[in-house]
């Protein structure tokens, strides 16, 4: 067995994997976990608004 067809073959092992991955990312199926995972850094800023105004609450209350 040549370099070459070692090199051949490993071309296409690594061309499947490619073309399975980007048909694994694009498929419908996969849609819904990606928006959600998408949204993810923008779940905590209700909670973040939430907390900022009762500690600021709490601050005016030892202020006054």
């Amino acid at each position: 067995m040549d370099i070459n067809v070692f090199r051949g073959l490993m071309s296409v092992v690594l061309l499947i994997a490619f073309l399975s991955i980007v048909f694994w990312a694009y498929s419908k199926n996969q849609k819904k976990p990606f928006d959600e995972a998408a949204n993810l850094p923008f779940a905590d800023e209700h909670e973040d608004d939430h907390n900022q105004g009762a500690s600021s609450s709490l601050e005016k209350k030892k202020h006054d």
